[in-house]
């Protein structure tokens, strides 16, 4: 259940304080997932603000997530970056976790880019390897923990909103095509989303595999069913970081660490599929 609820007035006093700090109007967002924090540093004329200063905004506990926006240019557009979220397993609300989305609507941000550290479902995945999330399984809303459960603000978003087209098909079209002219392996499927933190068991992974999911992580489903709430375009990534054990008793294990290393190994192609899509951008603008 719900422990926090924000008002319209909170997203907007969040937003306000970083259009104080920056004289960039991004129109572009992007949140970056365990390991994948290096992007932010190739973008130009960047202010950095700190979690830590921005009012209600949350703070990311979980080592890989730095806590700080990064507000620049890369590629010819104007963009947001989030190096590092919260997580519902870190103890936030839905409503905590799901924040900075909605700062970012406030901010002026219309197309969303998520990309996270996953583990492989889908057994012709590989570690290292990067899947296009066309649609998602979130389990976390299934069983009670929708980010839009509660009291609903018209102005920020519908009662009931459509989520059957939550991946924009013009930016699933371009990235298609991006990583394709970059011989970048991009594998297409579902996003399942679990609460974590601890990984999946055997048992589970094979039932997450007959639901339909391709990849399994601790993120983006909420967020993203935020962003489209809010009218925003979404986009999003699975870095593959391990794959999922689906059998008892193997010597095999997956930990936090192995996430974290597979992510390095992930974040060239990972930048490289990103800026070829802000370089196109206008493609789909």
């Amino acid at each position: 259940m719900k422990t926090k609820q924000f008002s319209r007035q909170d997203y907007q006093n969040a937003a306000a304080y970083i259009a104080g700090r920056t004289q960039h109007r991004p129109k572009i967002g992007m949140v970056l997932g365990s390991g994948f924090g290096a992007f932010a540093d190739a973008i130009e004329d960047p202010d950095i603000i700190p979690y830590a200063d921005i009012p209600h905004f949350p703070r990311s506990t979980v080592v890989g997530h730095k806590g700080r926006l990064v507000i620049g240019r890369m590629e010819g557009q104007t963009i947001l970056v989030m190096q590092g979220r919260v997580h519902f397993y870190e103890g936030f609300s839905m409503d905590e976790v799901t924040f900075p989305v909605r700062v970012m609507r406030a901010f002026g941000i219309e197309t969303f880019i998520l990309t996270n550290a996953a583990g492989g479902l889908n057994p012709n995945f590989r570690a290292g390897e990067i899947m296009l999330i066309e649609d998602q399984i979130n389990l976390l809303g299934m069983m009670g923990n929708n980010p839009l459960m509660g009291h609903n603000d018209p102005e920020l978003g519908p009662r009931f909103p459509d989520m059957s087209t939550l991946y924009d098909r013009k930016l699933r079209e371009l990235a298609i095509s991006v990583a394709a002219d970059a011989n970048i392996t991009l594998h297409r499927g579902v996003y399942a989303g679990l609460s974590g933190p601890a990984f999946e068991t055997p048992a589970e992974v094979r039932m997450l595999r007959l639901l339909g999911g391709d990849a399994t992580g601790m993120s983006t489903t909420n967020e993203a069913i935020v962003a489209k709430h809010g009218g925003m375009r979404v986009l999003g990534f699975s870095g593959i970081t391990n794959e999922a054990i689906d059998a008892i008793d193997t010597p095999r294990v997956t930990s936090h660490q192995e996430v974290l290393d597979t992510g390095k190994l992930l974040v060239p192609n990972m930048i490289h599929l990103l800026r070829g899509i802000l370089s196109r951008w206008a493609e789909v603008a």
